[in-house]
């Protein structure tokens, strides 16, 4: 008779344990040192370090985006500011 393989199930890991992973890594560690201390394949780690890098990218480009638009914003805010002043001064001086 022929024995059924059985298929491993697939192990998941969290997202702290990935972030202490990189960690690890960001602190000096080599990859494969890391990977051998958590009983992951070095591949794996690779892929976190890949996508955490793509999801930063992202972060950052949408950061950058607003606050340009911020200081487009804060730039009219005092422009019109300036404006009320002028006024101000104008129509205190007519009285």
């Amino acid at each position: 008779m022929k024995e059924k393989k059985t298929r491993q199930k697939r192990r998941s890991y969290d997202a702290e344990f990935k972030k202490n992973a990189l960690q690890m890594v960001a602190n000096g560690r080599s990859v494969s040192e890391v990977c051998k201390a958590l009983g992951i394949k070095e591949g794996l780690l690779y892929t976190w370090k890949s996508k955490a890098k793509k999801i930063s990218t992202t972060t950052n480009k949408t950061e950058v985006d607003r606050i340009k638009e911020l200081e487009k914003k804060l730039q009219q805010v005092e422009q019109e500011r300036d404006i009320l002043k002028k006024a101000l001064s104008i129509f205190s001086r007519q009285s």
